[in-house]
């Protein structure tokens, strides 16, 4: 008896997972006691587990002279039932100590994404890159549930899905369509709660388990984390408001789209009218969206800075750097001819090829501290027979070519 207390110990010793915990006796078990089939009832366990061992041996584990849970076995033996007389204690307090670790790692796991989305709040500014940002977050905390976050369209007074890009469960598309106050489903597996800010409704979060009944803890977690990505959301179109009358983009500080084009119409005219040569540069990270799939958005986000960093230390104090769109920028040089300009791009084009971004910060969870990417960039140079559009269309041509053609390269339009 004691030779098995002894091994039982090591076993013990050895689990750090209820998961371990189960494989690791069920091993002990079978090997000196010649049972099979063993399995652990707990508080967290499946309800249709409980339901099928009602045929079986039962041994009940304690707290404080409360039941917590059930050894379960395939038969019963006056030998077993005597070991488990002394062991069964231990078994049970080594179980207790496994679900409060779980329970806090949550309690850790939750606070950090507060902190996380609070970070967002004071960073980041528009809704493509929020969006995903915290819908990466919440899949990743709660690992058993399918998470859908849908924004409200001022216009139709709608709220359309914004994350993922697809939900198939007409219930919850019902739900979304019509929503004032939180509700739980029948079945108590799906919850959806009003995102609110302000006064102002903002969109909705809905939460559907894979597996067992939203709990109480996790719909506490999640009406938590609605109050605060109902503050982002709020923070972030009060900021787009804002940003439609600025002239720089948020994440890169390059010349937004409207003021891109602004500056486009100034340089071509003071190009024509001083007979000056003007070159256009259109770049594109190469195979960006994989960049997002594979690692997140805010290492997405970590190498669109990294390469507006490194456009920028190429540039003269008089070229002009706008973000043109999603991974893409626009580049214009003043008073710079093709070969010139060819030089530009090639060297910006070689110095992002050698660059590796550490992005252990924004997402350490992955095996992978330090990535590479590339660009592909088209370059043209302005006649005196185009007009303001020309310029970047023609780039643009060309940076098409280079991305058709192999990609991290530059292509000169000669049209």
């Amino acid at each position: 008896m004691l030779e098995k207390i002894e091994k039982l110990s090591k076993v013990l010793n050895e689990s750090y997972s209820e998961k371990s915990l189960v494989n690791s006796l069920g091993t002990f078990f079978e090997k000196n006691f010649k049972t099979k089939n063993f399995s652990i009832i707990t508080e967290n366990s499946d309800k249709n587990e409980e339901n099928q061992t009602e045929d079986i041996f039962k041994y009940p584990l304690h707290k404080h002279k409360k039941v917590i849970g059930w050894l379960c076995f395939s038969e019963e033996t006056e030998e077993l039932k005597e070991f488990l007389k002394y062991s069964a204690p231990f078994i049970s307090l080594k179980i207790q100590n496994i679900i409060l670790s779980d329970k806090m790692q949550k309690n850790i796991n939750f606070h950090e994404i507060m902190k996380n989305i609070a970070k967002i709040i004071e960073t980041q500014y528009e809704l493509n890159y929020v969006i995903p940002i915290i819908g990466e977050m919440l899949d990743k905390f709660f690992a058993d549930c399918l998470i859908y976050l849908f924004l409200k369209d001022e216009r139709t007074q709608t709220n359309i899905l914004a994350w993922p890009h697809a939900c198939n469960d007409q219930t919850i598309l019902k739900i979304v369509s019509n929503i004032q106050t939180p509700v739980l489903t029948p079945d108590k597996k799906a919850i959806a709660l009003p995102l609110k800010s302000e006064g102002r409704e903002v969109g909705v979060l809905v939460a559907k388990s894979t597996n067992d009944e939203i709990t109480s803890k996790d719909t506490d977690y999640l009406i938590q984390l609605s109050v605060q990505i109902a503050t982002t959301i709020h923070r972030a179109n009060v900021y787009a408001e804002i940003l439609k009358h600025a002239t720089l983009d948020a994440l890169t500080g390059f010349y937004n789209r409207s003021q891109l084009e602004e500056r486009l119409k100034q340089e071509v005219s003071n190009a024509k009218r001083q007979n000056s040569p003007l070159c256009g540069i259109m770049t594109d990270i190469d195979f960006f969206k994989g960049v997002n799939d594979t690692y997140g958005h805010a290492v997405g986000d970590l190498v669109l800075k990294t390469i507006a960093k490194i456009i920028r230390g190429q540039l003269r104090e008089y070229d002009i750097a706008g973000r043109y769109g999603g991974e893409e920028f626009s580049i214009l040089l003043p008073f710079t001819k093709i070969e010139e300009a060819k030089h530009v791009a090639e060297r910006l084009r070689k110095n992002i090829e050698e660059k590796e971004i550490d992005i252990s910060k924004v997402n350490p969870d992955s095996d992978v501290k330090k990535i590479k990417v590339t660009l592909s960039l088209g370059i043209y140079e302005m006649t005196k027979n185009d007009n303001d559009e020309d310029l970047l269309k023609k780039a643009d041509k060309a940076l098409y070519q280079a991305k058709n053609t192999g990609r991290n390269k530059v292509v000169v339009h000669n049209g």
